[in-house]
């Protein structure tokens, strides 16, 4: 670990003006995951035109902090509403909503505020420790090296989202045939632009971000509308849990605190995949497990402590090998690139002052959200009573103010827009959009990369056998896609019921 770096980024991210940003992004982040329908990739893809004026480092805390607030304020939503804000709030519901409807809505925010805190200080340190663990091994990497990681970042996303393994390496080879438009990186000769000047510097990242992420979520949530079913709990009792009750959750909350790190670190997986892991391994480890589902604070501190805890697992992969691991890491990435810095092993070294600036924000950020959860959580609650209709009217006016204010182009407008429609699609026709932002980011790095290994190579293929770390990529990116076909899936029931039946006999 570069003490030096560790140093400089304290320092930086300790500035009055990013310590006040990282309030406000928790701020709002908690404001965004306590709203049911929202989500923090929409609001970090909203908020992204903002970062163009600031700091590299400076937009980069704004945005984690909003990442970290959004992560807790699902739970609020879920508890009060029996509505998750967030996905990774579902498994919340369980246990949070019976202990509201017990008039013990405090107590069950109160041990969501605390466990998300836990949780998360808990990935922020295990970020700023294995990071630059990782970041030695990178400095061997080169095109060749950097072409397996772009391949490997590709076929895990689309392997592991939702839906069919075809579908998600569909969505990532779109998003790969979408970031060669523009002009050739080697040859300067325009590519997929159909004569239209505007497409000759490529496809504004941020846009497809912007129309992608937020568009279809309004829509959804116009589609859905129901203004008069929203009937929150109130708050009556204590938020502050008892000393004695944290102290009997803390081995359940360190315990979904690991799982959530281990998970985020798996590309593709999120804070959804973490929370049911962490509540399962609760139930297993519960004395008592009738009580589960009918108001155990175990069943809240576990998925809110492992939720919270993906977030620097998921980023340890994007800061040391540009994989993101998840499609909020995939707009974090979207803000270096806006910056000028492209993703990739180059992070740690290169640009080591932002990086652990950004790391030390994911901290900080954490212990903002327990100051930011304490004084606002009550507010919270009027926002869970937000018209949908309402809602989604905001959205899509942010969207296409965002989208303008990028180039002042109504162009991107127009194509924000049909990003938008695209991606409500591909909602409704059960494909993940992440890969496909995920293709968008790699694929400059894999194209170039590519070529620079055919120049070493000689244009010999040969060139990706003769590096064992390339080698060991690629066969992990053809694991991953093996897996999932039939003939796995049908191998794995084999070997499931031969098992069974052993143990049986």
């Amino acid at each position: 670990m570069n003490e030096n770096l560790v140093m400089v980024g304290l320092s930086n991210v300790l500035t009055l003006t990013n310590v006040s940003l990282i309030l406000g992004g928790t701020l709002l982040g908690l404001f965004v995951g306590a709203m049911p329908g929202l989500s923090a990739t929409m609001a970090l893809a909203l908020l992204l035109p903002l970062t163009f004026t600031m700091d590299p480092a400076t937009g980069l805390s704004m945005l984690a902090s909003l990442y970290v607030g959004a992560s807790y304020g699902g739970s609020i939503a879920a508890i009060l509403l029996r509505t998750p804000g967030t996905p990774s709030a579902a498994a919340t519901v369980l246990d949070g909503f019976p202990l509201s409807q017990q008039g013990q809505a405090g107590k069950a925010l109160g041990i969501s505020l605390f466990a998300s805190f836990f949780g998360g200080l808990m990935s922020g340190i295990a970020l700023l420790t294995a990071a630059p663990l990782l970041g030695v091994l990178v400095l061997k990497f080169g095109p060749v090296e950097l072409f397996a990681i772009a391949v490997l970042g590709i076929t895990i996303i689309g392997s592991l989202s939702q839906g069919s393994i075809v579908s998600g390496l569909l969505s990532g080879v779109m998003g790969l045939l979408l970031s060669t438009v523009g002009m050739d990186l080697i040859t300067g000769t325009p590519r997929m632009t159909f004569g239209n000047i505007n497409l000759f510097s490529g496809i504004e990242f941020t846009v497809a971000l912007i129309g992608l992420f937020s568009i279809p979520q309004a829509l959804i949530l116009l589609e859905n509308a129901h203004d008069n079913d929203k009937v929150a709990s109130k708050i009556t009792d204590r938020l502050v849990p008892r000393f004695r009750e944290l102290r009997q959750l803390m081995p359940n909350i360190l315990r979904s605190g690991g799982i959530g790190i281990v998970t985020g670190l798996i590309p593709g997986t999120g804070g959804d995949t973490a929370s049911w892991f962490a509540y399962n391994e609760a139930k297993r480890f519960a004395k008592d497990k009738s009580r589960f589902g009918k108001g155990d604070i175990a069943g809240v501190a576990a998925p809110e402590s492992a939720n919270n805890a993906v977030v620097g697992g998921a980023l340890i992969p994007t800061i040391a090998l540009g994989i993101p691991g998840s499609s909020s890491t995939a707009i974090l990435l979207g803000a270096l690139m806006v910056q000028g810095i492209l993703p990739g092993p180059n992070l740690l070294t290169d640009y080591g002052d932002v990086t652990y600036t950004l790391i030390w924000a994911v901290i900080l950020a954490n212990v903002g959200l327990l100051a930011v959860g304490l004084a606002f959580t009550r507010v919270c609650v009027g926002l869970t009573k937000v018209p949908d209709s309402f809602v989604a009217c905001a959205i899509i006016t942010l969207c296409v103010i965002g989208a303008f204010a990028i180039n002042n182009s109504l162009f991107e407008v127009g194509l924000m827009l049909g990003f938008g429609l695209f991606g409500y699609w591909m909602n409704k026709a059960g494909i993940s959009p992440a890969p496909m932002v995920i293709g968008l980011i790699l694929g400059p790095v894999m194209e170039t990369s590519f070529q620079q290994s055919m120049l070493i190579g000689q244009n010999s293929p040969v060139i990706f056998l003769n590096s064992p770390i390339a080698m060991v990529l690629l066969g992990i990116a053809v694991l991953s896609i093996l897996q999932a076909t039939p003939f796995f899936r049908w191998l794995r029931g084999r070997l499931t019921g031969a098992s069974r039946r052993g143990r049986t006999g």
